[in-house]
């Protein structure tokens, strides 16, 4: 990747690229090796006025553009960013720290959500019913809400704006977009592709900004009747509050303490694989990150020794790199926090089995780079086992049989996903129904969702809603319930009439 380094880039609104109002700007680093990626305009709530207003012009012609026509547009989009995964995946790579794998990951999830949902253009289903009278007509349909404001993560930059924009557009809305201000060219190009595929102008707008000044003015704009946020606990609290006024639509995809169980019939060597992709991919930056193994006593010995063995053949490194199997952390901030966990986890008397420090040497000292850590002999209620860290941090809990496995795992605010290891049917089936999480795996690891079914959790998680499948489509439509009377005459539902239906 040829690094753009001084290149300033502008925000997009109402089809013109054009410089915050107050010319302020920050700067993207390479969390990798610090170098600029590029300027970008910090703005403010002015510039947030004018993206609305676009968008809220545009959505007057756009929700009634046919809904196959939004879904063809998407189709565009989605062979664009075939076109260009390579570039984007060496963008991700750069820009946030993912390694090559696992950003191409991240552009394909985009790609596959594009395609999925240009489907739902044809699709979009709503249901008819029988009236309970004669000559009536009854049918439910879809209808577009107006403006939503996207608020993105940087540790899936292209995959998870495409959860959120592209079912928006193809029920018919318009968006205003602010994507994180550690990811905001990777943010730009998924935006400029959408307008290469011919989007009208002020349908998708753009704004760069900080959460205080952009993201809180989306979420209090009083022409902005949807947010959609993936964020912390504490951000989806504040988000819910300030947009209460106005009796938004609120979508929050927040924090998550996933637990693998591996019970002593388990594939240990499996488990190990599941354990490793689940706690240390992405630098165990992903909601869905495996930051509890919870293990049954008889197994516990062997797994701890295979996967401290297996931890530390993993290689950090520049995620472009092909040999790199760990990136580094996105920020200065997010590696400061990191460690202090490890430090909470010593001091709480968990034994730091692995890693636990930051790592300089081998060229690493310009970048955030956090040694994958494992702490042994943690107690289901110590922070490090409760909190989530966001980093390439584990614990190990040992529990005695299946159901304190399950309880431990459920002994916590979130519940996002959940895994289990064992070769019986009857505890595979139990976990299905008594894990509280929204997602679930069988000998599988905490992580790969796919995006034609339901993805969020529960409790502390979110507020109910999801994202991707069908599902998603609830977030940016309400339904209108239609009847029509074709009988000539006034006809009353729930109305006591002397006419009986024949036996």
């Amino acid at each position: 990747m040829a690094l753009t380094g001084t290149r300033r880039f502008q925000n997009y609104i109402d089809g013109e690229w054009v410089d915050a109002s107050n010319g302020d700007t920050f700067e993207s680093v390479s969390p990798a090796n610090g170098e600029t990626i590029g300027v970008f305009p910090k703005s403010g709530a002015e510039d947030v006025d004018r993206a609305v207003a676009a968008a809220k012009a545009a959505f007057e012609e756009w929700r009634l553009v046919p809904a196959p026509k939004r879904g063809e547009i998407l189709f565009r989009f989605g062979q664009l960013l075939i076109e260009q995964k390579d570039d984007l995946t060496d963008l991700m790579t750069h820009e946030m720290g993912k390694v090559k794998a696992e950003a191409g990951g991240d552009v394909q999830e985009a790609i596959d959500m594009a395609y999925y949902m240009a489907g739902e253009g044809r699709r979009l289903f709503g249901q008819t019913t029988p009236s309970e009278l004669r000559d009536k007509f009854n049918m439910s349909v879809r209808m577009p809400i107006g403006v939503v404001g996207a608020i993105t993560p940087w540790n899936f930059p292209i995959a998870i704006p495409s959860w959120k924009m592209l079912p928006a557009l193809v029920c018919g809305n318009t968006v205003v977009f602010k994507p994180a201000t550690d990811t905001p060219l990777l943010g730009e190009r998924f935006v400029e592709l959408l307008d290469e595929a011919g989007l009208p102008k002020g349908v998708v707008n753009i704004v760069h900004g900080g959460g205080g000044a952009v993201g809180d003015r989306l979420v209090r704009h009083p022409d902005v009747p949807v947010i959609t946020l993936t964020g912390s606990r504490e951000t989806g609290v504040e988000v819910m509050r300030n947009a209460a006024e106005h009796l938004k639509h609120v979508h929050l995809e927040l924090g998550g303490k996933n637990a693998i169980i591996v019970l002593d019939d388990a594939d240990l060597e499996l488990a190990v694989e599941g354990i490793l992709w689940s706690a240390f991919g992405t630098s165990g930056q992903r909601c869905t990150a495996a930051s509890r193994v919870i293990v049954q006593a008889g197994a516990y010995d062997a797994l701890e020794s295979k996967l401290v063995a297996a931890a530390e053949r993993l290689r950090l490194g520049y995620g472009w790199e092909d040999d790199t199997d760990v990136g580094p952390v996105i920020n200065k901030s997010a590696l400061e926090k990191i460690h202090s966990y490890t430090e909470i986890g010593k001091d709480e008397g968990a034994k730091l089995l692995t890693g636990g420090e930051v790592a300089t040497g081998n060229g690493l000292g310009d970048g955030y780079y956090y040694r994958p850590t494992i702490f042994g002999d943690v107690e289901p209620q110590m922070r490090i086992a409760q909190e989530e860290i966001f980093g390439p941090t584990t614990a190990l809990i040992r529990v005695r049989d299946f159901d304190e496995a399950i309880r431990v795992s459920n002994g916590i605010k979130y519940g996002l996903s959940s895994s289990i290891f064992t070769r019986d049917v009857n505890k595979a089936f139990r976990a299905m129904r008594d894990l509280q999480a929204g997602i679930t795996y069988i000998n599988a690891g905490t992580i790969g969702a796919e995006v034609h079914l339901p993805f969020g959790g529960t409790k502390d998680t979110g507020n109910g809603h999801r994202e991707a499948g069908q599902a998603a489509l609830d977030v940016f439509t309400e339904w209108k319930s239609i009847y029509v009377d074709y009988s000539g005459k006034l006809q009353r539902a729930q109305i006591d009439t002397e006419e009986q239906p024949s036996p």
